[in-house]
C-alpha cells in the first residue's frame, strides 16, 4: 500500500521529509522578511545570509538522507526558476533609472557592454580552453555564461529607488551594465553551441542576423513599446479610478509576463525586453504616483526570487560537485574577479574621464550570480555540450557564484563607501 500524502504517521515518527521542508520553509521566509525590512546599511549582503542558510540546509539534507536536486539533471528546473528571477530584476532596475537617453549619458555602460563584456567572454573562454582543457566550443559557452554581470545581486551597490536623488556614474555604470548584458549574453552563448555543432565559420552570417540583429533589435522594440503601452493603460485607469491603488505593486507580475512573453514568442531576447520595459514604463508620465508603487512591487517579487535561487544554490553544495571544476576551474574564481573583470574595465574606460576610484568600483563590483545559474542551466542541457563538459561548466559556474556572493558581499557596504566617499 502506498504511502499516505500527509506530514503527521501513524506510531512515533520523526524527521519526517515533508515536515523538514515545511519547517525551512518558514525559517528561511523569516530571514527573508528580515532582510527586506533592513536593505540599507548591512555589513554584508542578504543574499549572503541566505547562502549560508542554504549550507545549513545542505547538511540537514545530507544527515536525514533526502532526496535532492542534482544541477544537472534537475537543469530545466534551475532554468525556470532562475529565468523568472532575472526578468523581474531586470524591469525593476529598468524603472529605477532616471537617466536620459544621450549617448555621454549612457557611454560608460556602453563601454562596459562593447568592451569590457567581450574581454571578459574572451579572457574566460582563453583560460577555459588552455587550463581547463575544454574545448573551444566548450571554453566560450564558459565565456558566455560568466559574462553577465547580475542585476539581482547587484541591487546593494546600484543606483537607488525611482525619485531617491541623482545617480552617481559609477552606481549608474553597474546597474545599467546589469541591466542589459544579462541579455547580450545570449549571442555569445549560440556562438558556443555553434562552434561545438560546426567547429568552422559558416554558421556566422545565420548567427549575425538572427541571433545578434534581429533578436537585439526586436527584443528592445518589444520591450519600449509594450512598457510604454501598458503604463499608458495603467495610469489612465488609475487616474479613472478603475484600478485599486492597494494593487499597484502586483501591477509588476503581469507587466513583466506579458512583455517577456510577447519577446520570447517573436524569438527575440526577453531579457533585452523586460529591461527595456522597465526604462519604458517609467518615462511615461514619470513622476505618476503609480511608478513608485509598481517599482515596490517588482522589487519585492526580485528579493523573494534572489531568496529562492540563493537558498536553492546553497543546498546544491557536495563535496563530489566541488571537485568537479578541479584546481583549474577554483582558480577560475579569483583570477575573473581579481584580474580578468578589472582589466576589461580599465581598458574599456580609457579615454572616459572616470577618476580611479571610481573605476576601481566598478571594476571590483562585477557580481556574478542568477544569470549566470539561468545560462548554465540552459548550457547543461544543449545536445551539443559533452556530459563530461556540462559539468565542468555548471560546477565552476556554482564555484564562481558562491565566491562572488562571498566578496562582494561583505565588501559591498564597506569598500563601496571607501571607494565612492568624496
Amino acid at each position: 500500500m502506498p504511502a499516505l500524502p500527509i506530514a503527521a504517521s501513524r506510531g512515533f515518527s520523526f524527521a519526517e521529509p515533508y515536515a523538514i521542508g515545511m519547517l525551512m520553509a518558514g525559517v528561511a521566509v523569516f530571514v527573508g522578511l528580515g532582510a527586506l525590512s533592513r536593505q540599507q546599511g548591512r555589513p554584508f549582503s542578504a543574499s549572503l545570509v541566505y547562502l549560508v542558510l542554504g549550507f545549513a540546509a545542505a547538511a540537514v539534507i545530507s544527515m536525514a538522507g533526502i532526496p535532492w536536486l542534482d544541477p544537472i539533471d534537475d537543469a530545466t528546473l534551475l532554468e525556470k526558476l532562475t529565468e523568472l528571477a532575472v526578468i523581474f530584476a531586470l524591469f525593476a532596475t529598468g524603472l529605477k533609472i532616471d537617466r536620459p537617453f544621450t549617448v555621454r549619458a549612457w557611454g560608460g555602460v556602453g563601454r562596459l557592454l562593447t568592451i569590457a563584456m567581450p574581454l571578459t567572454i574572451a579572457g574566460v573562454a582563453c583560460f577555459g580552453h588552455f587550463a581547463m582543457g575544454l574545448s573551444w566550443g566548450s571554453a566560450l559557452l564558459l565565456g558566455a555564461v560568466l559574462s553577465p554581470t547580475d542585476p539581482v545581486l547587484a541591487g546593494d551597490i546600484g543606483v537607488d529607488a525611482p525619485d531617491t536623488g541623482e545617480e552617481s556614474e559609477p552606481n549608474f555604470a553597474v546597474t545599467g551594465e546589469a541591466g542589459l548584458n544579462d541579455g547580450l549574453a545570449f549571442p555569445f552563448l549560440f556562438a558556443g553551441l555553434f562552434v561545438l555543432d560546426h567547429g568552422d565559420s559558416g554558421w556566422f552570417g545565420e548567427w549575425l542576423l538572427a541571433d545578434v540583429l534581429y533578436s537585439i533589435v526586436v527584443a528592445a522594440v518589444i520591450g519600449v513599446a509594450a512598457g510604454h503601452g501598458i503604463a499608458a493603460i495603467a495610469h489612465l485607469a488609475r487616474d479613472r479610478g478603475l484600478l485599486a491603488e492597494s494593487l499597484d505593486g502586483w501591477l509588476a507580475i503581469p507587466t513583466v509576463l506579458v512583455i517577456y512573453g510577447g519577446t520570447e514568442i517573436a524569438g527575440a531576447y526577453g531579457f533585452i525586453a523586460a529591461f527595456a520595459g522597465g526604462l519604458a514604463f517609467r518615462r511615461h508620465e514619470k513622476h505618476h504616483s503609480l511608478n513608485e508603487r509598481v517599482h515596490q512591487g517588482a522589487e519585492t517579487v526580485e528579493k523573494w526570487g534572489e531568496l529562492v535561487v540563493v537558498l536553492l544554490l546553497g543546498t546544491l553544495a557536495s563535496t563530489a560537485g566541488f571537485i568537479a571544476p578541479g584546481l583549474a576551474g577554483w582558480l577560475l574564481a579569483p583570477l575573473l574577479l581579481l584580474v580578468i573583470r578589472p582589466v576589461a574595465v580599465v581598458v574599456a574606460m580609457v579615454g572616459r574621464g572616470m577618476p580611479a576610484r571610481e573605476t576601481a568600483f566598478v571594476a571590483w563590483f562585477g557580481v556574478r550570480g542568477i544569470g549566470s545559474l539561468y545560462y548554465v542551466a540552459v548550457a547543461a542541457q544543449a545536445a551539443q555540450v559533452h556530459p563530461e563538459d556540462a559539468e565542468v561548466l555548471m560546477w565552476t559556474t556554482i564555484v564562481v557564484m558562491l565566491v562572488s556572493i562571498v566578496a562582494h558581499g561583505t565588501t559591498a557596504s564597506p569598500l563601496g563607501r571607501r571607494l565612492l566617499s568624496t
